[in-house]
């Protein structure tokens, strides 16, 4: 294991977003896994689905990150009959002046929450792409930039899957994290039980909205900062090696080679580069260590590597893959 220097002090910007996090698990009670991934996504300026089943907080924890940004904020909630231009915008004809003008569509907000993804087809999925992918959409003839704060929190419901279109695995691709939630333990049960009622009291006391903790030029600043992170090449070589061994199972024996169809990307290695790198930075360290790649591994590769028919048949799931592969491929 490599050597590393004592965890320094934080500095401000990584007290405001302790502060932010600090916030979000007192309202987001029994979801910190959630919690953390918002901040990473936020920090490495990426996109992020979560799969969970209805009344789990998705709705709520997005909305309260929101709430305590500089950001503008807007849902959309995906049926069969919404169509691209919901999302985008269209060129609406003006009598007044006798020409088109652009109406803006909710993907110019700065945090997007796309709920029930796979309720939508492919049109308004693909529509979805380009603004996740590209951070522009086109509209006829015209391509317009979204805005320089971006990001796309996508919801599954993996209970009723009746009447849905799976996503492909290109858009899948795109979303930098997959987080999984499921149901609080009995003291968080408690706890939002709780919550709820004080929620309740303080709306019919028009209690004032949360103030902002940070503005998009701190989430700027906060991103370069995390990016800037110390990560030893040692380090650098072992999470290349865990997107490579997704490749090339063979190598680690037969039982990973008939569990994984298609391996990785290397748009993977990026993410879990960026990820390990916010991770650590939200930890309050100024270097990335092993631990870091591994708290968000699943998340980065969840959705990234493909199972066999075989494994499929076996019962086997993404995350008893990646865990085996964080058994097999040696750690620096």
């Amino acid at each position: 294991m490599m050597d590393m220097p004592e965890t320094p002090h934080l500095s401000p910007l990584q007290q405001a977003f302790a502060q932010l996090r600090d916030e979000l698990r007192a309202c987001i009670i029994g979801q910190p896994k959630l919690v953390d991934c918002l901040l990473v996504a936020l920090l490495a300026d990426g996109h992020l689905l979560v799969e969970g089943a209805p009344g789990l907080a998705k709705t709520t924890a997005v909305k309260a990150l929101a709430a305590r940004i500089e950001a503008d904020f807007h849902r959309v909630q995906f049926t069969p009959d919404l169509l691209p231009a919901d999302l985008t915008g269209t060129d609406v004809f003006r009598p007044q002046s006798g020409g088109f003008e652009f109406e803006q569509g909710p993907l110019f907000h700065n945090i997007v929450l796309a709920d029930e993804i796979n309720r939508a087809p492919a049109k308004v999925q693909s529509a979805l792409l380009e603004a996740m992918a590209e951070r522009q959409i086109t509209v006829g003839r015209a391509t317009r930039p979204l805005p320089g704060l971006f990001m796309v929190m996508a919801t599954q419901n993996p209970i009723e899957q009746e009447g849905t279109f799976a996503l492909p695995e290109a858009q899948l691709d795109r979303f930098l994290l997959h987080v999984v939630i499921g149901y609080p333990d009995a003291t968080a049960e408690l706890a939002i039980l709780r919550l709820a009622r004080e929620q309740a009291s303080r709306r019919a006391h028009a209690s004032p909205a949360p103030a902002a903790v940070l503005t998009q030029s701190d989430v700027f600043a906060a991103r370069d900062a995390a990016m800037a992170l110390h990560m030893a090449p040692a380090l650098e070589a072992y999470l290349a090696q865990l997107v490579l061994a997704t490749r090339d199972a063979g190598r680690y024996g037969p039982e990973l080679k008939r569990w994984i169809a298609w391996g990785a990307s290397p748009r993977a290695t990026i993410a879990l580069d960026r990820c390990a790198r916010a991770q650590a930075w939200l930890a309050g360290r100024d270097y990335v260590l092993p631990e870091d790649v591994h708290a968000i591994v699943h998340e980065v590769l969840r959705h990234r590597v493909l199972l066999s028919y075989e494994a499929e048949a076996e019962g086997v799931r993404s995350d008893q893959v990646i865990a085996r592969l964080l058994d097999l491929v040696p750690l620096p």
